[in-house]
């Protein structure tokens, strides 16, 4: 049987304890515009937000106990063109006084990690050539994911393996 093909990703959804502070902190951050509102009955209960430079919409859904269980999770890795926009994101984030980590090498590219919105949900920005960094012919398996990560090629992968 053939797979039918998919095109990316339709949108992300963050579940989050106030929409409207949430909606301003990824308009002012990150340059996202809000594009739609959702309501249920009379009560505001997200944002449609999306990029005027790329990227994938963003929905933010008010469901505060969701958001508190996710708090400190990377919930989404966004790719960024290149490392001067990687470069770019950092000083962005400096100039508006949000914290983030270091831009360092992984093995399957560029990382700005450490970028927190305001329910503590981490996100972090990516460079990576997605043909050079996933092949399916050519499997790896990444030891300690991050910085100080280290590829090992493999065989193959077995999902009925116990792990």
């Amino acid at each position: 049987m053939s797979t039918p093909g998919l095109s990316g990703i339709h949108h992300l959804k963050v579940h989050v304890t106030d929409v409207r502070r949430s909606a301003r902190w990824y308009q002012r951050t990150l340059g996202y515009e809000p594009v739609m509102e959702f309501v249920e009955g009379a009560e505001l209960v997200g944002y449609g937000m999306s990029h005027p430079n790329g990227g994938t919409v963003l929905t933010l859904r008010l469901d505060p106990e969701q958001a508190r269980k996710t708090a400190g999770w990377v919930y989404f890795e966004m790719g960024a063109p290149d490392r001067a926009a990687l470069d770019g994101w950092a000083q962005r984030l400096d100039a508006l006084g949000v914290g983030h980590g270091p831009v360092v090498r992984t093995p399957i590219g560029w990382l700005l990690p450490g970028v927190f919105d305001p329910d503590g949900h981490e996100m972090r920005l990516y460079v990576s050539d997605p043909q050079a960094a996933v092949d399916s012919q050519h499997p790896v398996r990444i030891h300690d994911a991050g910085p100080g990560a280290w590829v090992e090629p493999i065989t193959g992968i077995d999902l009925d393996q116990p792990a």
